[in-house]
């Protein structure tokens, strides 16, 4: 005897499933911290690299970050209107800048407090005439630990920039400053060395006099600062994690 299920009409059977979630692409807007890298730069990892592999089928990840890159820059170089040319309705846009705007003595990169934010908001309102759908994250903080070995704010200001206009934008807020650094004091003073670029003279051929950086990611490193951003999306964006491949992020 055949199953019941199996006598119901093909459309009944497609109602009772549900609809197929709609294809979607996911864009990563930032700086060094987020980009691919090249081989040549390994073991050095954006936190993009990982975050992308914990979707299912209906999701695309484009990662257009790129080292060095600020608000400004990222915009007059053209990497943004790539964005704005190809997000379709539906999409998602992660913007995470600041570790460039703040460099003053970068002038080609740098972005006043005023300047930067108009350019966040220009991002978001550029990303909302898409249809799409902005999401601001605070600058992911570099290793620094104070005298007491407590994870030290390396980035107050332009982190509270950004918290400010996802607030007057009425936008989806990452603080991922705040979390990283929690992660950093998790992993101490020490071990929190694991999560970065740090590697003695002779331990790897691309740097074979060393390395020895607070800012860029190792593997690990760059693997726990997308889990976080995940767990965030979990929390604030229910829609879009029911796309997470389950058991990847608890």
């Amino acid at each position: 005897m055949k199953k019941a299920w199996t006598l119901l009409p093909a459309a009944v059977i497609f109602l009772l499933a549900g609809k197929p979630k709609k294809k979607i692409t996911i864009w990563l807007a930032g700086d060094s911290t987020i980009a691919i890298k090249e081989q040549r730069v390994y073991p050095e990892t954006g936190w993009g690299m990982p975050f992308a592999y914990f979707w299912d089928s209906t999701v695309s990840v484009r990662n257009l970050a790129k080292n060095g890159r600020s608000t400004k820059t990222f915009r007059s170089e053209g990497h943004w209107q790539k964005i704005v040319d190809n997000a379709q309705d539906g999409d998602y846009v992660f913007i995470q800048f600041g570790h460039n705007d703040e460099a003053v003595e970068k002038k080609e990169r740098y972005a006043p407090p005023d300047s930067f934010k108009l350019n966040l908001r220009a991002f978001i309102h550029e990303v909302r005439q898409k249809k799409a759908i902005p999401v601001l994250i605070t600058p992911v903080s570099r290793r620094k630990f104070d005298k007491e070995g407590k994870a030290a704010e390396t980035h107050r200001v332009y982190s509270a920039l950004t918290t400010e206009v996802a607030r007057a934008e009425k936008t989806v807020l990452i603080d991922l400053d705040t979390k990283s650094r929690e992660l950093y004091q998790q992993y101490g003073p020490e071990f929190s060395k694991l999560l970065f670029l740090q590697l003695e003279p002779g331990e790897h051929p691309n740097y074979p006099n060393g390395r020895n950086d607070n800012t860029h990611f190792s593997e690990l490193g760059a693997r726990k600062i997308a889990q976080i951003v995940l767990k965030d999306i979990r929390a604030q964006l229910p829609e879009l994690a029911e796309r997470i491949v389950e058991g990847t992020v608890k």
